[in-house]
């Protein structure tokens, strides 16, 4: 090779980028929305061909079990619920009790019960689920949602959901604040801690919602065959997944949330993740499925023109969902409200949702003026002595605790199993969930061109990891070895060749030693890193690696095994590679991401040896963590792994292949 091109070792770091043979910045982008349209699609199609009502029922049946299967099952609802009515204001013409129960063992769930004063028999009720306003249930704008809805003769139920209200899990009562971002922090915090187990934290949301549900089957003033659904923003979410998983529910009124996830995936913008549904995209649905489910019972959805949810997305969904109440001689049971206002729960809407509610409900008429319904001070509303749960109620629980119950149930099933048995079973799944999603290609492998920086030599070179996907890498070796056939150490680090500078010691460490080295360049990483598709910065949290692992999770799939393939890939580049012994090829990891290399050398041969260092300990360690660091954090989450293995049992299954 002529190595005799001189660069600087900074120029190297945007090398791919400056030759420019291809644009892959949106390679990775575009790969996965080929496949998630295509879904769409089919999807569609399966809805398009239904005709009667025995088919709307068996899709219901499907779907609901899908659904509930892939957010991890749902815990027990068999336990007391333990409720307690700690405090009553007296309001003009209802009173409002403060309600704490247990949706399961010491998970407090706090709510405020709206009942007219009028009772004298079962009536209607609606559930409010809050949206992602910090104080939930007593936010201001959700207190005139509750106001409006008693006001036309309707018993409510606000109950506060995870990370929100009176249930800050990560709030310290020795310090007064919380020691993690309330609400969508913490839903994300807690629910990545989920995924390994095969679990979302959706199961809590849905979960908790319906034990609300029970505990309003236990109230005198309740009509249990009429109880409806509304809520906002997560509150969308969380009416959506009850409309989804309840069967007990008799009218829904979401708002705010409900459009298509095809047209979301296409804005670009990320969700939390107990919006995320795991293989859900893959099983053909859709939010037009979560209409379809609640057929013929009436539905309104409450919509604003100017949220950043398309309303072209929205309009779409309810227009094409209108077929299944007309099969069913009910059209008039679908409803959609816009206004033209940006994202919240309006008082238009919100006695708009009155009026519904009180005629499907209550069998009234009513017409509701809500323009001089205020709120009262937050604090008057908290079922806890200080507002918040953590501290005050003896062994309270959170997701977190839920968590690492998982996690020991799984391990104590683990230890169970004989060793053989569950290292076969484990490596048969990694193999799967590696290899089964992946179009293979001839890698048509390119050296672009070579060069030297200071003492060492290297290759730059590219070469197709699938179908649409372009890998790269820098092959450097010390420039005394510039003409002989050594060993290759392939590294795989977070930002590949963008951290040239900071791994150079190593660099130059390893090729002095006599081994080339190949820094790696895989899906998202380095010169392959793809183009911002929303505000948030491309690593973090809500960027654009976060909502590209969650497309994947929505197909059944995970960047970490995308990236593990594209690891098992450039071993096959290994071999077409100039002057390298294919006898002596070892990975080397480094941080979180060599969790890629650890998979790919648990599941190729041609892995001789395996070097980590600052490694991942494993998920059960991150999932029982009360506190980790979450940078970049989806980026190595495999959903579902723990059900089959770990890290440690992987490191150990190597055996004498892996060096620390």
């Amino acid at each position: 090779m002529n190595y005799s091109q001189p660069f600087q070792v900074q120029q190297l770091e945007d090398i791919f980028k400056d030759w420019g043979t291809y644009d892959v910045r949106d390679q990775f982008k575009h790969f996965i929305y080929k496949i998630a349209d295509a879904e769409f699609v089919r999807g569609n199609a399966e809805r398009d061909a239904i005709r009667t009502e025995k088919e709307i029922n068996k899709r219901r049946k499907t779907m609901r079990e899908k659904f509930i299967a892939a957010i991890g099952g749902l815990p027990s609802s068999d336990t007391p619920l333990n409720a307690k009515i700690t405090g009553v204001i007296k309001e003009e013409g209802f009173r409002i009790e403060k309600i704490i129960f247990e949706s399961r063992p010491n998970v407090f769930v706090t709510a405020n019960m709206y009942i007219p004063d009028d009772i004298v028999k079962p009536r209607g009720t609606v559930q409010f689920l809050s949206g992602h306003w910090e104080q939930a249930k007593h936010a201001d704008e959700y207190q005139i949602v509750c106001r409006t809805l008693v006001k036309a003769g309707l018993v409510v139920f606000a109950q506060d959901p995870v990370g929100q209200g009176e249930r800050h899990s990560y709030y310290e009562p020795s310090l007064k604040f919380n020691t993690f971002r309330w609400g969508t922090g913490e839903h994300d915090y807690a629910g990545i801690q989920s995924l390994p187990m095969g679990e979302s934290i959706a199961r809590y949301f849905v979960h908790d919602s319906m034990r609300g549900i029970d505990y309003l089957c236990t109230r005198p003033e309740v009509d249990k065959n009429k109880i409806g659904v509304t809520g906002n923003s997560g509150g969308g979410t969380q009416t959506s997944l009850m409309m989804v998983c309840d069967e007990r529910i008799a009218a829904a009124a979401p708002a705010t949330y409900l459009m298509s996830s095809n047209g979301w995936m296409h804005t670009g913008g990320s969700q939390d993740l107990e919006q995320v549904w795991p293989g859900m995209t893959a099983a053909g649905f859709e939010h037009e499925d979560i209409l379809l489910i609640m057929v013929p019972r009436p539905v309104l959805v409450l919509a604003v023109t100017y949220d950043f949810f398309p309303i072209e997305s929205t309009r779409q969904t309810v227009g094409r969902a209108r077929k299944f109440w007309d099969i069913c001689g009910k059209i008039e049971n679908l409803e959609l409200f816009e206004q033209q206002i940006d994202h919240h729960y309006t008082r238009e809407m919100a006695a708009k949702s009155a009026e519904f509610f009180a005629r499907h409900l209550l069998g009234r008429k009513v017409k509701i003026d809500n323009s001089e319904i205020n709120p009262i001070p937050a604090s008057q509303l908290y079922a806890t002595k200080t507002g918040q749960v953590r501290g005050e109620l003896k062994n309270a629980r959170f997701v977190h605790d839920e968590n690492k119950a998982s996690v020991e149930k799984i391990l104590q099933a683990a230890g169970a199993e004989p060793e053989k048995t569950r290292k076969a079973k484990a490596l048969a799944w990694l193999k799967t969930s590696v290899f089964n999603n992946r179009k293979p290609c001839p890698q048509n492998l390119r050296i672009v061109y070579s060069g030297h920086a200071n003492d060492l030599c290297f290759n730059n070179v590219f070469w197709w990891s699938q179908e649409k996907i372009i890998n790269h890498a820098l092959v450097f070796r010390d420039y005394r070895f510039a003409d002989r056939k050594l060993p290759l150490t392939i590294a795989v680090w977070a930002d590949g060749t963008k951290q040239l500078r900071s791994h150079m010691d190593w660099l130059r460490n390893t090729c002095a030693a006599g081994r080339a080295v190949m820094v790696l360049n895989i899906t998202g990483v380095g010169a392959m890193e793809p183009r911002k598709i929303n505000a948030s910065p491309v690593n973090d949290w809500y960027g654009t690696i976060c909502r590209l692992a969650h497309d994947l999770i929505w197909l059944g799939d995970s960047i970490t095994a995308f990236r593990a393939y594209d690891v098992i890939r450039a071993l096959d580049v290994a071999q077409e590679l100039p002057d390298i012994n294919i006898n002596d090829i070892e990975l080397y990891g480094h941080g979180r991401q060599s969790v890629y290399a650890l998979i790919a050398a648990a599941l190729d041969s041609r892995v001789k040896t395996l070097r980590e260092e600052e490694a991942l300990s494993g998920y059960a360690e991150l999932a029982c963590a009360r506190h980790y660091d979450d940078y970049d954090i989806n980026s190595i989450i495999f959903h579902g792994i723990l059900k089959y293995c770990d890290l440690p049992d992987l490191r150990k299954w190597l055996g004498k292949r892996l060096f620390k």
